[in-house]
């Protein structure tokens, strides 16, 4: 199929109202945001509420749990909307993209044959085109195909701020296989961009305000892209070559593989200030049964001996992990190894789930499925075990002066709020002017999933 430029299709002359929904990762925020820039010169704007809009888009997540029918769920309350519309002399154009629509393009139009554009994410930058077609033709438009070029390459320039706080999208895709993932056949092999590309990007948002920006990708530390010389770089080099950038405060990078964590990464923890002292680092397992069956290539040793090297680097590193409980074949012996290295990793946060089966992936046919009851009460268990380490990591900050980097109000009048190093949310009573600024607190207490403080004698005297 041939797609024409951004530049060979109409612009719009009055302005058209675009709503978009997002579930899963920030990966799919990032790309609902460039969704928007795709769709801006076609005069769309956004609006907050779908009844209002020309256009919706839900940009979805294929991970969860019955991820499909939430979709379908979403989309029979927005087919009410779209006949108001069409009853009131108007036009909604509704469009499924992400995950979910790359993994089941056609079943949604069979389901739901009132949608008019099914993408995957591999093809949003061709989005002015699919409306095109969508406006002046009858029948849905779908495209999910993995085009050879680049999307980035055709995307234009970001249009909507992110604030304080950006996410900036460097790899996608995903090689390693992991027998209990969909990601290598929605998103596509591992593909990295450029760092020229990344540097303006990331200059583009820190002009516009962003003092933090989190890279992001399926298996970031990954990243292989061309560097200053055009040879195969390092996700290093990439970081300490965002680090230059003037009023670029904080760096952050997610999702990490451990396979993919090398020396010169963890050397940059102990390296570069700008490199926030928080790491997600996805286990699943503490057993070596249940990680080979997973086909994670690692072993329980492995990660640990990953965590010792990254503490020797940055001794106030605080980790997260990923946890799948209940995969198929688990007896209670592998599930003691997984609390075991809970037990020596110690974990600031993590995200644990009941294994649950995704259509495709090799473990979803996989024998000795684990009873539903049984699940439930390992993952109880362990999820118990994880609050009380995130409990503890938390009390541990009380007392400790920390910079906050101040995002916003707080919820009660009078408060700032912001984030810590570790990710936490921090508020603490303080005029509204330290917004945009990083400022040195004293954490006063802990609670379950944030930090209160208080700030230095000369900005509560000014408050």
């Amino acid at each position: 199929m041939e797609w024409r430029a951004l530049s060979d299709i109409p612009i719009a002359v009055s302005p058209r109202r675009l709503h978009v929904i997002t579930w899963g990762c920030q990966m799919n925020v990032y790309d609902s945001a460039r969704m928007a820039d795709v769709l801006a010169p076609l005069g769309y704007v956004p609006t907050a509420e779908p009844g209002d809009a020309d256009m919706v888009i839900l940009n979805t997540c294929h991970i969860r749990d019955r991820a499909s029918e939430k979709v379908f769920s979403a989309l029979g309350r927005l087919r009410l909307l779209k006949l108001a519309r069409e009853e009131a002399g108007g036009r909604m154009i509704l469009a499924v993209a992400g995950c979910v629509a790359q993994a089941e393009g056609e079943q949604i139009i069979a389901r739901a044959p009132y949608v008019d554009i099914v993408l995957g994410p591999q093809t949003y930058h061709r989005l002015p085109e699919m409306v095109a077609r969508a406006s002046r033709a009858a029948g849905a438009v779908i495209d999910t195909e993995f085009p050879a070029e680049d999307k980035f390459d055709h995307l234009p320039e970001s249009v909507a701020p992110q604030g304080l706080t950006a996410f900036l999208t460097i790899q996608e895709g995903c090689d390693k296989f992991c027998s209990f993932c969909v990601v290598p056949y929605t998103r596509g092999a591992e593909q990295s961009r450029p760092q020229a590309a990344v540097l303006a990007e990331a200059r583009t948002l820190v002009a516009r305000g962003a003092r933090e920006i989190t890279l992001l990708g399926q298996n970031v530390n990954a990243w292989h892209g061309a560097g200053a010389d055009g040879e195969p770089s390092s996700v290093a080099a990439l970081l300490r070559a965002l680090a230059e950038i003037p009023d670029l405060w904080r760096l952050r990078y997610t999702t990490s593989h451990p396979l993919d964590m090398a020396g010169d990464l963890i050397a940059a923890h102990a390296d570069l200030p700008e490199l926030m002292p928080f790491l997600h680092l996805p286990v699943q397992s503490g057993s070596d049964r249940m990680l080979a069956a997973m086909n994670r290539r690692h072993t329980a040793a492995d990660y640990l001996g990953l965590v010792e090297r990254l503490r020797r680097a940055r001794p106030d590193l605080a980790l997260s992990s990923d946890f799948i409980i209940g995969y198929p074949g688990e007896t209670r012996a592998d599930f003691a190894a997984t609390m075991a290295l809970v037990r020596e990793a110690r974990f600031a946060q993590a995200f644990s789930f009941n294994y649950s089966a995704r259509p495709g992936t090799p473990a979803a046919t996989a024998p000795d499925q684990v009873d539903e009851a049984e699940k439930d009460a390992r993952l109880q268990e362990l999820q118990a075990l994880l609050r009380a380490q995130q409990a503890a990591f938390n009390l541990g900050c009380v007392g400790l002066t920390v910079p906050v980097l101040f995002t916003g109000p707080g919820r009660h009048p009078g408060q700032v709020a912001g984030r810590s190093p570790w990710l936490h949310p921090v508020h603490a009573t303080g005029p509204s002017r330290l917004i945009g600024t990083e400022t040195p607190v004293t954490i006063a207490a802990a609670h379950p999933n944030s930090l209160s403080a208080t700030l230095p004698n000369q900005e509560r005297a000014t408050a």
